[in-house]
């Protein structure tokens, strides 16, 4: 699928010179680029899943037991 992206020209330049280094096209690049972010998201989202029962925090309850343990 053909489409159309815009990139600050200096980002742009970035790409082109790593494509090239590699021996690359500037789209196989992009591509590899968000088929690793597609990969990580999917790994965030199954740590999520994993600790969805975890018990939550208290931010402020939290600050107050390192500051009474001393730490703060």
């Amino acid at each position: 699928m053909r489409t159309t992206i815009i990139l600050n020209d200096k980002i742009y330049k970035a790409l082109r010179i790593r494509a090239a280094e590699s021996g690359e096209t500037v789209s196989a690049v992009v591509e590899d680029a968000i088929k690793e972010q597609i990969l990580e998201d999917l790994d965030d989202l199954q740590i999520v899943k994993e600790r969805q029962n975890e018990p939550a925090i208290d931010f402020k309850a939290f600050v107050n037991e390192l500051k009474a343990d001393g730490l703060l």
